[in-house]
């Protein structure tokens, strides 16, 4: 696992699974863990990189309800769990989903957890719309498109956007069950005035990125997702897991 301090209230975690991504935020004496690393160890070791930063969370949010987002309250079980209502409404309509879909992967990974995954019912946040932190507000956008549900959050003081998963360095866009490319492509457009505006972007799967560089990978994803069926992949991203994932993608126009 990676740590970077993006901003003095912001520090970007990479995980060592797919390269997952989470973000703690900070404003006065109030922080946000955002989506969340994967191995036990990990999340294990995210209270001490917190404390030691000064960053008390008092709660953890959701970009979406695929399971390696979801895992925030292994690292601080007493912490509210705040979603879309896209996203809280899909954890109830797939109830156990997410527990599945973890063991499946510890399952493959010999990985054992010092507890099932709890995923009590999340606070319902509007999107668009806005949540306090401290003295400060953070935006949030909705972000459906890979999946049926999704916010992006945009913290506005330190010019860092979070946009769930999109934006990847590392996978081509990936159109999950309950997505649809002309929603994927809206959310691409809604994010491009925050891409423009950022100094740093945390996608949900690569590590955090500068956003010249982002803006590349959004007009290449959106290019992707436009000439479907008959789009060449990246440059960068054309390794067999992306051939897959192009596979599959092809199944859902």
């Amino acid at each position: 696992m990676r740590a970077v301090g993006l901003h003095e209230d912001v520090i970007a975690v990479t995980s060592r699974a797919f390269a997952t991504a989470s973000v703690l935020v900070r404003s006065g004496g109030e922080a946000f863990l955002i989506d969340s690393p994967v191995f036990p160890d990990e999340l294990e070791i995210l209270p001490a990189i917190a404390a030691q930063a000064e960053f008390n969370v008092v709660g953890v949010l959701a970009t979406h309800a695929d399971w390696d987002h979801l895992l925030g309250r292994y690292s601080f079980p007493e912490a509210p769990l705040g979603a879309a209502e896209t996203t809280a409404a899909r954890l109830i309509n797939e109830p156990g989903a997410a527990q599945r879909k973890l063991r499946d992967f510890d399952e493959e990974m010999y990985v054992t957890r010092p507890s099932p995954l709890s995923l009590p019912g999340a606070q319902k946040l509007d999107t668009p719309g806005f949540i306090d932190i401290g003295e400060k507000t953070i935006e949030l956008q909705p972000a459906d498109g890979h999946t049926a549900d999704g916010m992006a959050i945009w913290v506005p003081w330190a010019a860092v956007l979070i946009p769930g998963d999109y934006l990847s360095p590392v996978e081509i866009p990936m159109i999950s069950e309950g997505g649809s490319v002309s929603a994927y492509i809206a959310t691409l457009n809604r994010l491009e005035p925050l891409v423009e505006a950022a100094e740093h972007v945390v996608p949900g799967h690569g590590g955090p990125i500068d956003a010249q560089r982002a803006l590349a990978i959004l007009r290449e994803d959106r290019a992707y997702l436009e000439g479907l069926p008959g789009s060449a992949l990246p440059l960068a991203r054309r390794t067999k897991a992306q051939r897959e994932i192009h596979a599959k993608n092809l199944t859902r126009l």
